[in-house]
């Protein structure tokens, strides 16, 4: 198989599954995983898929369907950020009711996040985040240690996503995370529409001794389907009061703490 048909063959298994290991993909292919490794790295540089620990993710810019068709633009970051204001606001502010002075404090790239970090402005904490727009709030602020995590430029949502992201996050240790999400399942299953984001949530969770999740009640199911992490995994829920009884219930029985702002 020439390298020009792998790569199709690669990117078109990632449309389907948005993201793969070298595992997977060298046994899916028929090839070692040296040589898959060596593909990653020149999708990588083409802009058509973002590697990650071990593996890829699809790229936004490659997401195409099988007929070749464009799929919807994801919505740019300002977008969002106007949407669900008031909501948004109420649940920062008891966000950083949990947040200590001098701890370590992650912040997941989203609208709400962004919303967290303006209230952190002239707290004596460190906060380390992949966000451009957390960045923007907190920048000029010197009561707060800001820590940025390297990776690959995502202009439309202002952050930083990739290999590089995951590797930074596998050297940080944090007290808290405020993870950000597009949809809560009535399953319970966190999820993500977004290939390149979900394996960088997945490394902060990893990071955190708590992890706080901070969901809208228009979350509740929302959007996507790449699992980001069970309810197991949450210890507090941040929510609004529109929000599905039965999944907040859920979140309980799986040990987690829910407050409704």
């Amino acid at each position: 198989m020439t390298s020009r048909k792998r790569h199709a063959r690669i990117v078109e298994s990632l449309r389907t599954t948005g993201v793969a290991s070298v595992r997977e993909l060298a046994e899916r292919l028929q090839v070692s995983e040296s040589t898959i490794r060596r593909d990653l790295i020149e999708l990588d540089r083409n802009g058509e898929l973002v590697r990650t620990y071990g593996g890829a993710a699809l790229s936004p810019r490659a997401a195409v369907d099988s007929t070749g068709q464009e799929p919807v633009s994801e919505v740019p970051f300002d977008v969002v950020a106007t949407r669900d204001q008031a909501l948004k606001e109420a649940i920062a502010e008891e966000a950083v009711k949990l947040v200590e002075d001098n701890s370590v404090v992650v912040l997941d790239i989203g609208t709400t996040p962004q919303a967290i970090a303006r209230r952190l402005r002239g707290r004596p904490v460190t906060v380390i985040t992949s966000s451009l727009a957390v960045l923007d709030e907190l920048r000029h602020d010197d009561a707060v240690r800001l820590v940025i995590l390297g990776g690959v430029l995502r202009r439309n949502y202002q952050s930083l996503v990739g290999s590089l992201t995951e590797q930074a996050l596998r050297q940080v240790s944090a007290d808290l995370l405020f993870l950000s999400c597009t949809g809560v399942r009535p399953s319970g299953h966190v999820v993500d529409n977004m290939a390149v984001e979900a394996p960088l949530k997945q490394a902060m969770i990893e990071t955190a001794g708590q992890v706080v999740l901070v969901a809208a009640e228009t979350k509740f199911p929302g959007t996507g389907s790449l699992r980001v992490c069970p309810l197991s995994d949450i210890d507090v829920l941040i929510t609004t009061g529109g929000a599905d009884p039965h999944t907040l219930q859920l979140c309980q029985e799986a040990g987690g703490k829910v407050i409704v702002a």
